[in-house]
């Protein structure tokens, strides 16, 4: 079924992928993360040149780790950048947006430039504030601005949102669920309040440990 999203696409929009490049690894998780962006180009009508785009990421070599973006327009131009990747503090500290998120917005499971609410209050951290996180209109747990979320639940089990709360089906995220290390459930207030243990994390760097600050 054709995404209703193709009638709607800004002309400025570009499907995006961070990707971490690693002096042994190379692109790693290239797999899913094209696979990924493939099936956002599928769904909203974008040129998806796979071929092409693994041979370019393959010919990146590096002595350091490196943070790299790619992004395709939807006639499937490519650009791709790099820069060093700074080392990850083993904690970050992280606060609830007051803003809510749409939970049947279909923007939520496609990583695009068509981001602003996450942009917009990444720009706003305060310098005490790593990470900021969002509910949705059902008072469900999302994701964070750059991150998704998992939580060891008090009976033990880690969960992390499903994608019908309104969040990106991350990388890091699929290969959890894939290992079955989590399952997707619907997260409230409460859990999170009241859970052991909470954690972030992309596949770019990798799973962070989150200190909640309420109030």
């Amino acid at each position: 079924m054709e995404s209703p999203l193709r009638n709607h696409i800004p002309k400025n929009c570009r499907l995006i992928e961070t990707l971490r490049i690693d002096p042994q690894r190379g692109a790693v998780d290239i797999k899913r993360h094209l696979d990924r962006m493939c099936l956002s180009a599928q769904k909203l009508g974008f040129v998806f040149q796979r071929g092409f785009i693994t041979e370019k990421l393959q010919t990146i070599k590096t002595t350091k780790v490196l943070r790299c973006r790619l992004t395709i327009d939807q006639a499937g131009a490519v650009e791709i950048t790099q820069a060093p990747l700074a080392p990850t503090q083993p904690e970050w500290q992280v606060a609830i947006s007051a803003q809510r998120l749409t939970s049947y917005d279909p923007w939520l499971r496609h990583k695009t430039t068509q981001r602003q609410i996450y942009d917009d209050a990444r720009a706003a951290l305060p310098p005490h504030i790593d990470e900021m996180i969002f509910f949705n209109e059902k008072n469900h747990l999302c994701e964070g601005t750059i991150t998704n979320v998992f939580l060891q639940l008090k009976t033990g089990e880690w969960v992390t949102p499903p994608i019908s709360s309104g969040c990106l089906p991350g990388v890091l995220r699929a290969r959890k669920l894939a290992k079955r290390q989590v399952r997707a459930k619907i997260i409230t207030a409460k859990d999170l309040e009241n859970c052991q243990s909470f954690w972030l994390g992309n596949a770019l760097r990798g799973e962070i440990k989150g200190k909640l600050l309420l109030g």
